[in-house]
């Protein structure tokens, strides 16, 4: 045998082997792509999609301390009272955390959006547990769910103090179905049905303290809900806003406007008034609207940013039973997301709310300050 004969044969058995190797080799799968998180811009900052979808969703909200000494600027008495009977009692305490999910989508009737907050407090010591103050969905102008009475947020909350409604403006927390209608010039306008929530009893005018066997409920009682319509006016210079609701328990009605004007970037101001038909002295029939002692009550504040992290803001406010409060305070912004404000207000009280201070231990007035530490994400 020739050395060309012994290569070429071994050539041959390298091929086949090769070939037989090749045949049993595994197929490696491609790898599939990575759907990684898409930022959403089409309703502002912090939105992102959900993966394989077209919701957009945005996670916030803030952690909270508060920290409340002196008198109850609210009801009198101590502010946290029964806290020492023998002395002047200590602090109020609260930490709260709160986390919003707010998700929205385009859909053919317009954008539809889902919104939830829950609440986490812990008061003095105590874990108070979970609260959920907002949960509702939004289409086209329709929203059904719960959240701020309409009567309060409609015109805006307050002043940008901390104590805005020791003279009260709003109810508080109600199931219900609104349609806001938004015409794009700056005009917009509202209709809503709401259940209500809470109760409340009349007050002795000579003991301050509820009468027993006047409890009653701001909740409807048959088919018929209570109802609200609005209307507001928005420019750079500011706005004009109103609000009107029946209470079909009692079957009395409330009503509020409301005045804003922006001086220049860093002063604005505000004035509102409110009235209610037939407030009840006796305190045995309450509005559910009106929450304010009285006939009328006007809200007036002011803000002025001192700084680029200072803010001051003011707020007077006065009930036609003869109650009326003062509040300052100085929102300080440490670093963008952290906020301090320190805090003081004075309310001198009148009628049955002075009664009620006198039953908490207190006086006609009272005088109380806190400090708020807020980072919001």
């Amino acid at each position: 045998m020739t050395i060309r004969s012994i290569l070429l044969g071994s050539a041959a058995a390298l091929v086949a082997v090769s070939g037989a190797r090749a045949a049993d080799a595994v197929v490696v799968a491609e790898p599939e792509a990575v759907e990684y998180v898409r930022v959403c811009d089409a309703y502002g900052k912090g939105f992102f999609y959900i993966p394989g979808t077209e919701t957009c969703l945005k996670i916030g909200g803030y952690v909270r301390y508060d920290a409340k000494g002196g008198d109850d600027v609210y009801s009198g008495g101590h502010v946290n009272n029964g806290s020492d009977p023998n002395g002047d009692g200590t602090y109020f305490k609260r930490s709260r955390a709160v986390v919003r999910f707010d998700a929205r989508s385009e859909t053919e009737l317009g954008t539809l959006r889902s919104y939830i907050e829950t609440q986490f407090n812990y008061d003095n010591g105590v874990n108070k547990g979970a609260s959920i103050p907002h949960a509702y969905i939004e289409l086209g102008g329709f929203r059904i769910g719960t959240t701020d009475e309409v009567f309060g947020s409609w015109t805006g909350y307050a002043g940008d103090v901390l104590n805005d409604d020791v003279i009260n403006y709003q109810s508080g927390q109600s199931n219900q179905v609104s349609y806001t209608f938004t015409a794009g010039n700056g005009f917009s306008a509202i209709i809503a049905a709401e259940q209500g929530s809470g109760s409340y009893a009349a007050i002795d005018p000579v003991t301050g303290l509820p009468i027993t066997g006047t409890a009653r409920s701001y909740q409807i009682d048959d088919y018929m809900p209570h109802v609200l319509a609005g209307a507001k006016y928005e420019q750079a210079w500011g706005g004009l806003s109103g609000v009107v609701g029946y209470d079909s328990v009692i079957e009395e009605w409330a009503g509020k406007l409301r005045l804003d004007v922006k001086f220049t970037d860093t002063v604005k101001a505000f004035v509102m008034g409110g009235y209610q038909s037939n407030f009840d002295d006796s305190g045995r029939n309450q509005n559910w609207f009106g929450t304010w002692t009285g006939d009328w009550a006007v809200w007036g504040g002011l803000s002025a940013k001192v700084s680029d992290k200072a803010t001051v803001n003011a707020q007077l406010a006065y009930e036609s039973e003869g109650t009326y409060s003062g509040t300052l305070n100085l929102a300080y912004e440490l670093v963008p997301g952290f906020t301090i404000t320190p805090e003081v207000t004075y309310t001198k009280f009148d009628g049955l709310r002075k009664a009620a201070s006198i039953a908490n231990g207190g006086n006609d007035d009272a005088f109380g300050g806190m400090i708020r530490f807020q980072r919001n994400f």
